[in-house]
């Protein structure tokens, strides 16, 4: 009998195997198909508009334009404040074979400090190879002359050029239009929380001080935006579309640029400040402070050693001297004659004996007059002539601080003017209020003594001056002093035609000082007129021969105490301690056209009449030209035989207002 047979393979059961995993991976598949076409149907249909806007965002780059800023004018149209094209040299390192051979052979080439080059490989370690980095910040002209004859030796490096603010006259111009610096971090967090960083995501500068800053918004635009197609590395492949940037506006200012070079011409060598103004609309002709520093420094970047230099320099350029106080010293006494005839102290006819000294009842102090043996009998237009300090201790003693300090705040002393620059100081009008909150101390009365000859606590700056001389001129009618005239609006029309509009600023006026008799005016006003046209006044000599009808003031500020029994002598006192000369003026003096107000410091001798009048002199001798305003004084009456005269005029020349 045979085995039975061993069966091998069972065909049965391995199809019916074949065919249940058959099945199985035909279900798998199917429903992987199924899983496949629904996320399909999810990306093309459900969330078509969510994914094309994520892949645009990759794809597609929106960058900013920085809009040009603003130019800035003078009122006869003198470019001020320029935009000038900077050119620096730039890098594209993949362009470059042999980046660090390359770039110590163009800096052999264009003289490039090892400092500079060391900065730039430090920035090529945190860029991508295809982004330009700077090497030289800024090329001269020979510089860029000489790179362009050997361009073709160094592939991927090239010149960039760019806008930056320049300013045609350098010291000239600095305390009235500031200058455009860097954006700093604290710029950049004042403007996040004004809501205008965006506004600057191209803007690399912005305005730091003067008009570039109060008026920032205006000069500096609004951004464009370029649509940019990249790669998947980021490098613009082409531009998709392109909305141009609106540039700042422009402005032109009330600013002669000829009185202030008139100006800086007459304070050279001297420490001080000049503010000239029109009476009749409040803007400044001319404010210059001296000495000045160029605001071109700031704009490229100061150096930390030229930085230290302007810091630690004697004349201490950085200050605006145009809006810091100095002691008015006799430059208010007609401000004080108004006070005390609308007080009803004196009259215009109210006489004193001027002995040389004035004293208080039971003390032992001696005030005295600038003329040792006294002016003898002075009513108030003499004393405003000849600047009798006597007659104003009088009626400072008679008035009171109180008095003083409301009318002179009428003035506007102690407080901001309203010019459009922001680094003006308030000066000091003392009061009892003043002393007591500052010192917690009382107040004396041989203080407002000092007070009435524009000493003691009371600090005024030029501009306070020229605002107050203003309205005295104006009868009491107040403007506020401004340097914005005029502002140029440009529209972009369809077919990138450009539409430019000049705007008149239009200034509200501040509240008058009205007075109870208008005829005060005309009273203190005449005397500071006979003050320049009448011989022998203390601002005679300053004016003498002027074509122009001009009145003002003479002033000297004592800046060193001196003992009761001491005489001042300029010679033995250092220079730091000496007096300041001071002078106001306007002319002609029907119908004013220009105030002057002037402020010199640490003078080696004479006073106001002697250093501070000329430069009034030659503001105003600029200002009217050829002009010829005959004085309304009659001449005739005022001639003298020619040895009198002579020995008036050495007097004259002894005191020291």
């Amino acid at each position: 009998m045979s085995p039975p047979r061993v069966i091998i393979r069972n065909h049965s059961a391995e199809a019916n195997l074949f065919a249940r995993r058959t099945f199985i991976a035909f279900v798998g598949v199917l429903l992987l198909l199924l899983i496949l076409f629904s996320n399909l149907y999810s990306l093309q249909v459900d969330s078509f508009e969510k994914y094309q806007t994520r892949s645009n965002s990759n794809r597609i780059k929106l960058l900013p334009v920085a809009p040009n800023r603003g130019l800035i004018y003078d009122r006869n149209g003198i470019i001020l404040a320029d935009n000038k094209p900077v050119y620096s040299l730039a890098v594209i390192p993949e362009e470059v074979e042999n980046l660090e051979a390359n770039i110590k052979a163009i800096s052999k080439l264009l003289d490039i400090s090892a400092d500079r080059q060391e900065m730039f490989f430090k920035a090529a370690k945190g860029k991508r190879r295809f982004k330009q980095i700077e090497l030289q910040p800024r090329l001269s002209e020979q510089q860029v002359a000489l790179f362009s004859v050997n361009q073709q030796k160094f592939p991927g490096v090239f010149v960039d050029a760019r806008l930056k603010r320049h300013y045609p006259f350098g010291k000239l111009t600095t305390h009235n239009l500031g200058y455009v610096a860097r954006i700093n971090q604290k710029d950049a967090n004042k403007l996040k929380q004004q809501g205008k960083f965006e506004n600057y995501a191209a803007t690399h500068g912005i305005g730091k001080l003067g008009i570039e800053k109060y008026y920032e918004e205006l000069l500096h635009g609004t951004i464009g935006h370029q649509e940019v197609e990249i790669n998947n590395q980021g490098r613009i492949i082409r531009t998709l579309n392109y909305t141009s940037p609106v540039q700042g506006q422009d402005l032109t200012l009330t600013l002669d640029i000829e009185l202030q070079m008139i100006a800086k011409r007459a304070l050279s060598g001297k420490r001080g400040a000049v503010v000239a103004m029109n009476p009749r609309t409040g803007g400044i002709l001319a404010m210059y402070s001296n000495p000045s520093y160029d605001g071109n420094l700031f704009v490229h970047g100061i150096s930390s050693k030229e930085y230290k230099k302007l810091l630690s320099s004697k004349g201490l350029p950085l200050i605006n001297r145009s809006v810091q106080g100095y002691p008015p010293a006799s430059t208010v006494k007609p401000f004080l004659a108004l006070t005390g005839l609308e007080e009803q102290v004196i009259t215009a006819n109210t006489k004193i004996w001027d002995p040389g000294w004035y004293q208080l009842e039971g003390l032992p102090n001696k005030y005295r007059d600038w003329k040792k043996w006294g002016h003898g009998w002075v009513n108030l237009t003499k004393a405003i002539e000849q600047s009798c300090n006597i007659y104003f201790f009088d009626l400072a003693f008679k008035l009171g601080i109180t008095k003083i300090s409301t009318m002179m705040e009428r003035f506007g002393f102690g407080d901001y003017t309203g010019i459009d620059i922001h680094e003006e100081s308030r000066a000091i009008m003392p009061s009892v209020a003043w002393k007591r909150d500052r010192y917690n101390k009382p107040w004396y009365t041989g203080e407002t003594l000092s007070v009435g000859i524009g000493q003691s606590y009371w600090t005024v700056t030029p501009l306070q001056l020229t605002q107050a001389v203003t309205t005295l001129v104006n009868h009491g009618e107040r403007k506020v002093p401004h340097f914005l005239k005029a502002t140029k609006n440009i529209a972009i029309n369809k077919g990138d035609a450009s539409q430019s509009t000049l705007e008149e600023v239009i200034y509200e006026e501040q509240a008058p000082l009205v007075l109870k008799q208008a005829k005060h005016w005309d009273i203190v006003l005449e005397a500071m007129h006979n003050t320049v046209q009448k011989f022998g006044a203390t601002a005679y000599a300053p004016f003498k021969g002027s074509k122009y009808d001009a009145a003002g003031k003479t002033g000297s500020a004592q800046v060193a105490r001196i003992k009761q029994n001491e005489e001042y002598d300029a010679k033995s006192t250092q220079e730091n301690q000496r007096d300041n000369a001071m002078f106001i003026a306007f002319a002609p003096f029907k119908n004013p056209e220009v105030v002057v107000a002037v402020a010199i410091e640490n003078v080696a001798k004479g006073g106001g009449a002697t250093n501070a009048g000329p430069v009034a002199r030659q503001i105003m001798d600029q200002y009217f030209g050829n002009r010829v305003i005959t004085s309304s004084m009659d001449n005739s009456s005022n001639q003298l035989n020619a040895k009198t005269q002579q020995h008036m005029h050495q007097s004259h020349f002894q005191e020291s207002d």
